[in-house]
């Protein structure tokens, strides 16, 4: 039930160097995406999609797309991976961590299908890459915007699995905040889905309970927002995933969007122009598949500008967002003075950084 990263294996995977020719130049490229939620879910899957159509849009008639939604991690994805390998797709995109052991099962059945899985670590054969975005950047933004923001002191964030991407992202929002706003306390809700609205809303009820006037969420719907504009601007919070822009000026002040499209025209190029080799990438805000939301005009003048500035000494490379000196929960040092967190302990990640209260679910 996980859909993105797991522990430890994730950091050796990021520093592999691929083998793997170049392929022969296609005159047609059928390209498939296995999706987990449904295309109208309003924030993850809704933005693969997204992705999916620029490449119709980029290629025009030398690409057919074709996409299966709702489908479980597990067998189900197996039984639907083999379906579309056997049907003609040159490409299979499977956007869900879960799906990983059914990638590389299917691949090695099918070794000219090309196979592209979403966040995960495994490229068991030559036939599969990884992708991923480093959405912990936009963390810290919106982390900023809470700190700031903020009139409780209390702010929350609906967790999904307890998957290093998750708990990244959970540590950068509270880490930002609490450079702004030292008085900040956290509360983490888990969902245990990824896409459920009842869970969602429960969740962001469930903080706003608490007394937390700011909420991020790990979720793919728009329930927490709607809950949010239910307090009548008393509880703000951020796009997941995709921009959400529906609950623009307020609740929704910024968002994080996952822009996929770059990279799915990217690889479907390769193949086309016969220039697709293995690859594992890891991009962010410098790369463009992650991007910054409008922050709207109910963030005050000057946070905006903080929280922009940030964005983009991060897109420069000026500022990493795990930047020590940082401890772990328990008080014993990660990150020393200026040490920035390695890839391969971000991609591990599988604890709370100093200052947030509670466990983490195992």
């Amino acid at each position: 039930m996980k859909r993105r990263h797991l522990l430890a294996s994730a950091a050796a995977g990021l520093a592999l160097a691929f083998a793997g020719a170049a392929q022969a130049q296609m005159d047609k490229v059928k390209a498939c995406f296995v999706y987990v939620g449904p295309i109208g879910d309003g924030g993850w899957t809704y933005q693969h999609h997204q992705g999916a159509l620029d490449v119709q849009k980029a290629f025009g008639d030398k690409v057919e797309i074709a996409w299966q939604e709702s489908v479980p991690e597990g067998a189900d994805a197996e039984r639907v991976m083999t379906q579309m390998a056997l049907s003609g797709c040159n490409i299979i995109f499977a956007t869900s961590f879960g799906y990983m052991d059914a990638v590389n099962a299917v691949a090695a059945k099918f070794p000219n299908v090309k196979f592209e899985h979403a966040t995960g670590f495994k490229r068991e054969h030559p036939n599969v890459s990884t992708y991923n975005a480093r959405f912990y950047e936009g963390r810290a933004v919106q982390g900023t915007i809470a700190g700031r923001m903020t009139k409780t002191n209390k702010i929350g964030y609906i967790a999904s699995y307890p998957i290093p991407e998750v708990i990244m992202g959970i540590n950068s929002y509270f880490l930002h905040a609490r450079k702004v706003n030292p008085d900040v306390e956290l509360s983490v809700v888990w969902a245990f889905t990824w896409f459920d609205p009842a869970k969602e809303a429960d969740a962001a009820r469930a903080l706003i309970d608490q007394g937390v006037d700011v909420i991020a969420s790990h979720t793919d719907s728009t329930a927490p927002l709607a809950e949010a504009a239910k307090t009548g601007g008393k509880v703000i919070g951020f796009g997941q995933a995709s921009d959400m822009a529906e609950y623009k000026p307020t609740p929704r002040v910024s968002s994080i969007i996952d822009n996929w499209g770059p990279y799915y025209v990217k690889r479907v190029g390769a193949l086309l122009d016969g220039t697709y080799e293995q690859a594992d990438a890891w991009e962010g805000i410098a790369g463009g598949e992650v991007l910054i939301g409008e922050i709207t005009e109910a963030v005050p003048p000057e946070v905006k500008a903080e929280a922009e500035a940030m964005r983009d000494a991060i897109a420069a490379g000026t500022y990493h967002p795990f930047t020590g000196p940082i401890n772990k929960q328990d008080g014993t040092p990660w990150l020393a003075e200026g040490e920035v967190a390695p890839d391969g302990d971000l991609l591990g990640m599988d604890f709370y950084i100093e200052g947030i209260k509670g466990e983490i679910p195992r």
